[in-house]
């Protein structure tokens, strides 16, 4: 019986779906910002295949669908932009400069700290794009001759920290612009730093809205000029 269950072809995503909405329970019971529901989720998940002994390639078939919302789901941060386009407008330059210099410094440490360690050139391109937001990070990868598997950890791991750390560091940094807030945000950790600046306030959360696109964009082109 448990193992009809198990290969239903939706299983996978259910499981996806209940798994966050606990971890999102969880988060707000606790109130931490290391209780982060994406966290919490990714360890549920791992939990429920090693003690129904599922395999990682059933749970995908699932799991899959979850992907394709990806590009949708970054799409709808529009209207964030859209309600806060006066503010956009009146800091335009400082925030395409800010994620310029964000998405330079987050390509170039990874491509230093790779050369230190002799990091192979398929690990290296897969790490290059790891500040930026899951669909352009797999195409920027694969373009480079990375591996898409090993970008999406990447990306989701610099997501969940960046959440985590965001309010840490701008405490202690003492960041009192919003707008500045945002934008260091949205470029350093994609949607899932996103998620958190919508938390802390809505210019952050636009402003790291419109730093995802340019990041993103700002990688691309960078990327052009390392293959």
């Amino acid at each position: 019986m448990l193992d009809i269950v198990l290969e239903h072809q939706f299983l996978g995503f259910i499981i996806c779906i209940l798994a966050y909405k606990i971890g999102q329970w969880i988060s707000e019971k606790v109130k931490t910002p290391v209780a982060n529901p994406l966290l919490l989720t990714i360890i549920l998940i791992i939990v429920f295949l090693s003690v129904t002994g599922m395999k990682v390639e059933q749970f995908q078939i699932g799991g899959s669908l979850v992907n394709m919302l990806l590009a949708p789901a970054t799409a709808i941060l529009a209207l964030s932009i859209y309600r806060q386009r006066e503010v956009l407008k009146e800091y335009f330059l400082p925030v395409v400069i800010g994620c310029l210099a964000g998405s330079i410094t987050s390509i170039g440490s990874v491509i230093i700290l790779c050369k230190i360690l002799r990091v192979d050139d398929a690990m290296t391109a897969s790490l290059i794009p790891k500040s930026v937001t899951t669909p352009i990070a797999m195409k920027v990868a694969e373009s480079l001759g990375g591996i898409s598997s090993i970008t999406v950890a990447a990306v989701v791991l610099t997501g969940i920290v960046g959440a985590i750390m965001a309010p840490l560091l701008i405490r202690v940094f003492r960041v009192k612009n919003p707008v500045a807030a945002g934008v260091a945000i949205g470029t350093c950790s994609h949607a899932m730093g996103t998620t958190k600046a919508i938390e802390i306030g809505e210019v952050e959360g636009a402003m790291s809205s419109v730093a995802i696109g340019v990041s993103g964009l700002i990688t691309v082109l960078v990327s052009t000029l390392l293959m």
